[in-house]
């Protein structure tokens, strides 16, 4: 890794409102909380945040609402030196919120897009330039797809490297996953990406991906590390860290945007994922996804270890 590596990310900003309480009401009851919680998220943010702390130049493309949680999410970012020239702030619209019931230690989500959803081409053409500067733009599902589409094509036209992590799961169109040069889906995300059941080979699911025009598939298989497959035959299975887990919220964002970041420093696709093995483990042992996310610093140290 010889060079400042430079990402792009393009995707969600939220609030995640969490909400602490013995357990989860019924429909119409109430019942009493235990402690309230608002963290900055969305997986566009928390992946930017990630990529910035390894020391990567992160530029964000995306939109807030005109209110104070939107404020709230720039300075968050602007705290962590990422560049949010083109994050829009949408009038007239809320900013995207998470809101999440945490009980008997599970979780209830509903998720609100607020301006999320706005965010469109017309974004992607305003800020080219940001991905003309880039060597990876990190893409996930929690803004239009027509958008991410266009910003994969946008993306390739530049000659750039496209990372798209699958989340949340859907199906997708090969217009766009033939843009994808690294796909990063979970094994769930895998096999419904792949169209087929869960009996099926791993591998040969992922080579179900390379038939649709990806060129490098890398699944994430949680505590049992990373598999990877890529056009030219190359393969493997990279372990994971033993931890001490506190909070497996953000392990998937930081494996995304510390793969971006090595893919970006000119390592090579296993390698890449080794290093962001290390950046996930010491992500799941603090509480907070973007809180949680380590800096070069500590993932190097991790490593001597």
């Amino acid at each position: 890794m010889n060079k400042p590596p430079q990402v792009v990310v393009i995707g969600s900003l939220n609030m995640d409102i969490v909400v602490e309480a013995e357990r989860p009401p019924q429909m119409g009851e109430t019942v009493h909380g235990n402690q309230v919680h608002f963290i900055p998220g969305g997986k566009g943010a928390n992946q930017a945040v990630a990529s910035a702390r390894l020391g990567a130049k992160t530029a964000m493309i995306g939109a807030v609402g005109s209110d104070a949680f939107g404020t709230e999410l720039l300075h968050a970012l602007g705290q962590e030196g990422i560049d949010v020239e083109a994050v829009k702030t949408v009038a007239n619209s809320h900013t995207g919120i998470a809101s999440i019931v945490l009980s008997q230690g599970d979780n209830q989500i509903i998720v609100v897009a607020g301006a999320n959803g706005q965010v469109t081409a017309a974004d992607i053409d305003q800020f080219e330039e940001k991905m003309a500067q880039a060597d990876v733009v990190l893409l996930q599902l929690e803004i239009p797809l027509d958008t991410v589409i266009y910003a994969a094509s946008k993306a390739k036209e530049l000659g750039k490297t496209v990372v798209l992590n699958p989340a949340p799961a859907r199906e997708l169109p090969d217009e766009l996953l033939q843009k994808v040069d690294v796909l990063i889906p979970n094994e769930s995300e895998l096999y419904l990406l792949a169209k087929v059941d869960a009996e099926v080979e791993l591998e040969a699911a992922m080579e179900a991906m390379l038939k649709k025009g990806v060129a490098t598939v890398v699944t994430t298989l949680g505590s049992k590390g990373a598999a990877y497959l890529t056009a030219t035959g190359e393969r493997g299975l990279i372990a994971s860290h033993r931890v001490q887990v506190v909070d497996t919220t953000g392990a998937g964002d930081s494996f995304n945007a510390g793969f971006s970041y090595a893919l970006a420093s000119g390592a090579a696709v296993g390698e890449a994922i080794a290093f962001a093995t290390k950046v996930a483990a010491l992500a799941v042992t603090k509480l907070g996804a973007q809180a949680g996310m380590p800096t070069l610093a500590q993932v190097e140290e991790f490593i001597a270890e």
